[in-house]
């Protein structure tokens, strides 16, 4: 179990942090939302808790709450320029289908 980040997403990600002196890492989850299930939630991660997991890739470190861990399993988060527009975008071998729009993601079931 792992979570990946490009070159590019690293070096953005510890960008941002420069600029959040209390952070330790970013904090990424996901949530209920859309047509098809989930949407990724990033966030500022300004400690670790007892029920989170650290990955570093690159110096950085990334913060996954446990229960979030079955949805980002070996997840890759890119940080890519497209035309005028920069966003994060996440290739995630769980992910059965995708919203039209992009905005939310359906995972498959895992096996307890």
């Amino acid at each position: 179990m792992s979570i990946h980040l490009t070159e590019s997403a690293a070096q953005h990600i510890a960008s941002m942090l420069e600029k959040q002196p209390l952070a330790v890492g970013l904090r990424l989850g996901v949530r209920k939302a859309g047509c098809t299930g989930y949407a990724y939630v990033i966030d500022f991660a300004d400690s670790v808790e007892t029920d989170d997991q650290v990955y570093e890739t690159s110096g950085v470190k990334v913060v996954v709450n446990e229960a979030h861990l079955p949805f980002l399993k070996d997840v890759e988060v890119d940080y890519r320029k497209t035309g005028l527009n920069t966003a994060f975008h996440f290739n995630n071998p769980n992910v059965t289908d995708t919203c039209g729009c992009g905005e939310s993601f359906a995972i498959k079931e895992t096996e307890s």
